[in-house]
């Protein structure tokens, strides 16, 4: 089966056409965040989650801790997926669930900083439909929640994929000449990008193509 491919910090429909031409299972439209690039306003993020046809996902990336704030979000961007990019209160997730409609799928990041990520497992297990292993630093004064261009260690990353009982999307410093070797060695079942296919911010043609190729040679 062919890894996954998210492309993140998607600002314009044109950059939206032109991932899903490459070939990306989904998009990432980055709401408000602390810190990091790509951030629209949901209005944008509609626009472009509107203008997206299936099978590719709309994800709402959302720094919200609360599950009304979250839901409202969601609602507000037309999106299928929520990926929740700080370490939330378990019960908000349980709220969540109860406010989003059905078919909206939860995605729960988890930054690794240490072997103690593996410990989320099973607090967010039972309430998120999927993860998103990435190299923030959510305890920073001023909180990373991604798009920060680094990887981490790739180790822990594999070790939460072997006991996740849940689908992991692997993200952190992605390029086309790391991501051979971050599938082989995670064993994710899908990849997430944002810096990695840029250029000077915006989305690079080259870089994108070169990208797609690598993931579909590795994954072959």
């Amino acid at each position: 089966m062919c890894t996954r491919v998210k492309i993140c910090c998607i600002a314009l429909r044109a950059e939206a056409r032109a991932a899903v031409a490459a070939g990306a299972d989904a998009l990432g439209l980055v709401g408000a965040m602390p810190s990091g690039p790509g951030v629209i306003d949901l209005e944008t993020a509609r626009e472009i989650a509107g203008a997206t046809p299936p099978p590719a996902a709309r994800w709402l990336l959302t720094s919200a801790t609360e599950a009304e704030a979250i839901a409202r979000d969601v609602a507000t961007a037309g999106v299928d997926t929520v990926q929740i990019v700080p370490h939330i209160a378990p019960a908000e997730h349980a709220r969540l669930a109860a406010l989003l409609p059905a078919a909206v799928r939860r995605v729960q990041v988890v930054h690794v900083e240490g072997p103690e990520a593996l410990d989320l497992i099973d607090v967010y297990a039972p309430h998120a439909d999927a993860f998103l292993l990435d190299s923030g630093r959510p305890s920073l004064p001023t909180p990373e929640y991604g798009g920060t261009g680094r990887t981490h260690d790739w180790s822990v990353s594999a070790e939460f994929v072997r006991r996740a009982p849940k689908p992991v999307f692997l993200a952190g410093g992605l390029h086309a000449g790391n991501i051979a070797d971050a599938i082989a060695t995670v064993g994710p079942y899908g990849v997430d990008l944002c810096s990695g296919v840029r250029t000077d911010g915006a989305l690079d043609a080259v870089r994108l193509r070169d990208f797609f190729t690598a993931v579909r040679e590795i994954s072959a």
